[in-house]
């Protein structure tokens, strides 16, 4: 055997060989060295070994991930009892699953150490998704105890801890954590890094940011959204790259590269790329959560593979470690030609589709890594397959090429698919073998523990948050500034007195005081934050619309006007601008619609999830304007009721975008550079 470098054991059970002068953990407690515990062996024969050692139900619950609520408060460890909370939280996210004709019904999340040790001990489970937001301290402290559970196994089988994107600014929170950014370093929205067109800095956002993971303990990220935005009104918008595939493709490439490295080890957190093939066409908006979002049309000829399969393409030459498809399924009715050899598609949700994934995916984009499936989609959405029993789903979803399943904590389901025939040994060899592998090259097996103190000073790293704050500073776009009034200078010897006023759909007086408070603070001294429009020399109309999946009703037509119904009294906002001259600066969570207050306004800014402090130093000049629109913003609704779903707004007709009194068209890739 070669010479190898004795890697740092991190073992809670005692379980240590002492083998050639070397040490490794004896996860099964046997007193001898077997091939998985062999840090020396090539991963695929340490692999191969555990897999012959594993149960039907041990590869069962490995095939299934759950989500993991530790609950809100801060969480205590008892010397006696283990990890417990203070307090215990209801905080089910699988909203969509409430009414399910399945004869299995949904396990509850895991709220507490017991419920924990059952899913870990009982159930075989060892794919978490976090849906709190703790301190890092608290989290870090959490995941040593659940890999303490999972080392007094049998088998020793470490956990991965999951999670949805954790460093963003963002106007909800979706998901549980989703696009929270309370506890880790504080980033612009992912439309935000795409306003920068900067892959260094994305990447360097991404390594970054897995370091603060790996020290809090997670290691595998439901991100990023390989996702073009072709259909302006998808609630799910802020969380892509944008609608331009050759920046999106750069940028999807690039925090691949950053989170994961040039290879998976020990510092990696792993990536699961969504939601392929694609989920920017939708119909009229609607998301596929629901059954009347559930429809996918390709209006245009060949734009599958123009427009939304480059840049999966391009994670996947990245080394993305796995893919999800989404809940959607694509009608032939409702497309134009799209899949070569004149093939149509089999109108089944694309986790069941077995031409995309195995023969689209695998075969023409060369996908080597495993597919995990979107949450829920034997219950909840199973779009095309409804007719089918949970066991039959599962049986479908593996053939055409699922290795694992999200939202699922329940074994038995996919336990009778075995008994009944449905899926083989072999198959399940197939799919654990992924996450093992997963498993091994991320050091789990030979250190799973981290340090709660480490964890929470990263995450208050001042010179990594000094970075994310000048990312923030070159992701605002400055749109219109034809009137001069910015930068906000004295008036006349003076300091300008600026008058704030937020617009928001959700907490709107709670906002408004700490924004105001906000602005305040970090405007400058050339500027003073006054109480009242009458006392003001200028104006900010902070307008954050308000978009949630959750908002996504059937019968209803979605709507990106700046109005009452996104939280917008657009008539105040005309009467502020009447009244003094006044910056606009609209959060673009979605290609909102500027036909109606942006006239009136002396200056434009859009953001695209942004610190306070960073539009301050903006108003006031402190930084110059470098961001440019990531997506194209449409003229007017019936523009929006025209449009194809399918293809970028850039690639619209003349006319498509919205120009505003100077002549600029506010298309893909519009930004002043000055002021």
């Amino acid at each position: 055997m070669p010479a190898v470098s004795q890697p740092t054991l991190g073992s809670r059970s005692g379980r240590v060989l002492d083998v050639d002068g070397l040490r490794f953990k004896d996860l099964n407690g046997n007193g001898r060295l077997d091939p998985y515990e062999d840090w020396r062996l090539p991963v695929a024969e340490r692999v191969a070994d555990l897999v012959g050692r594993m149960s039907t139900e041990e590869k069962v619950g490995l095939m299934l991930i759950t989500s993991h609520h530790m609950g809100a408060s801060r969480i205590i460890d008892d010397p006696e009892q283990g990890i417990l909370n203070t307090h215990e939280k209801w905080s089910e996210t699988n909203f969509w699953a409430a009414e399910s004709s399945s004869t299995y019904r949904f396990d509850p999340p895991v709220l507490d150490y017991a419920g924990s040790h059952r899913a870990i001990t009982e159930l075989g489970l060892r794919y978490l998704i976090i849906r709190d937001n703790p301190t890092s301290f608290d989290l870090a402290t959490w995941v040593n105890a659940l890999q303490e559970l999972a080392e007094g196994t049998p088998l020793g089988i470490p956990v991965v801890m999951v999670s949805n994107p954790r460093n963003h600014v963002s106007d909800t929170k979706l998901f549980g954590i989703a696009e929270a950014s309370d506890q880790m370093s504080n980033w612009p929205g992912e439309l935000g890094l795409a306003a920068t067109g900067d892959a260094e800095l994305v990447e360097e956002f991404g390594r970054l940011a897995a370091t603060q993971w790996r020290a809090a303990g997670i290691t595998k990220g439901y991100q990023y959204m390989a996702d073009i935005v072709t259909e302006p009104r998808w609630s799910r918008a802020a969380g892509t790259f944008g609608e331009d595939p050759d920046l999106a493709a750069r940028l999807i490439a690039a925090v691949t590269r950053g989170f994961q490295g040039a290879e998976l080890g020990s510092d990696s957190v792993s990536m699961t790329t969504k939601h392929f093939p694609g989920g920017g066409p939708r119909d009229k908006g609607h998301d596929p959560h629901f059954e009347h979002g559930r429809f996918q049309p390709y209006p245009t000829e060949g734009s599958l593979y123009r427009y939304h399969l480059p840049v999966f393409r391009a994670a996947i030459e990245a080394g993305t470690t796995s893919i999800m498809p989404y809940y959607a399924k694509t009608t032939n009715a409702m497309s134009a030609p799209q899949l070569h050899d004149g093939r149509t598609f089999e109108e089944v949700g694309f986790a069941y589709d077995k031409y995309l994934i195995t023969d689209v995916l695998r075969g023409e984009l060369g996908f080597t890594g495993y597919v995990n499936s979107d949450t829920g989609i034997s219950t909840g959405m199973p779009w095309g397959v409804e007719s089918l029993t949970r066991p039959e789903r599962f049986a479908k979803a593996i053939d055409a090429g699922v290795n694992t399943f999200a939202g699922d904590g329940n074994p038995q389901p996919l336990l009778d698919a075995v008994a009944q025939g449905l899926v083989s040994t072999d198959q399940l060899d197939h799919n654990v073998t992924y996450l093992l592998d997963e498993m091994f090259r991320l050091g789990l097996f030979e250190n799973p523990y981290v340090d709660p103190d480490r964890a929470q000073a990263l995450a208050e790293d001042r010179e990594i948050q000094a970075l994310a704050d000048s990312a923030h500073r070159r992701s605002l776009v400055l749109l219109r500034n034809d009137r001069g009034v910015l930068p906000l200078t004295p008036d006349g010897g003076a300091p300008a007195r600026l008058y704030v006023e937020l617009f928001t759909g959700t907490d709107r007086d709670a906002e408004q005081a700490r924004v105001r408070a906000e602005v305040a603070a970090s405007i400058g001294s050339g500027v003073t934050v006054v109480d009242s429009l009458v006392e003001a020399t200028h104006a900010l109309a902070l307008v954050r619309p308000a978009m949630s999946l959750l908002s996504d009703k059937p019968d209803t037509e979605l709507s990106i006007a700046l109005d009452a119904a996104t939280g917008v009294d657009a008539d105040r906002v005309l009467e502020i601008e009447a009244t003094v001259p006044t910056v606009l600066a609209v959060s673009f969570a979605n290609p909102w619609l500027l036909d109606t207050l942006a006239p009136g306004a002396a200056a434009v800014v859009g953001a695209f999830g942004v610190l306070t402090d960073a539009l301050s130093d903006l108003l006031t000049g402190a930084v110059s304007p470098s961001g440019r629109l990531p997506y194209s913003i449409p003229a007017s609704r019936e523009k929006v009721l025209g449009k194809a779903s399918d293809i970028p707004g850039a690639d619209e007709p003349t006319g498509y975008a919205y120009t505003d009194a100077t002549g600029a068209e506010y298309v893909f890739g519009y930004g002043r550079t000055s002021f």
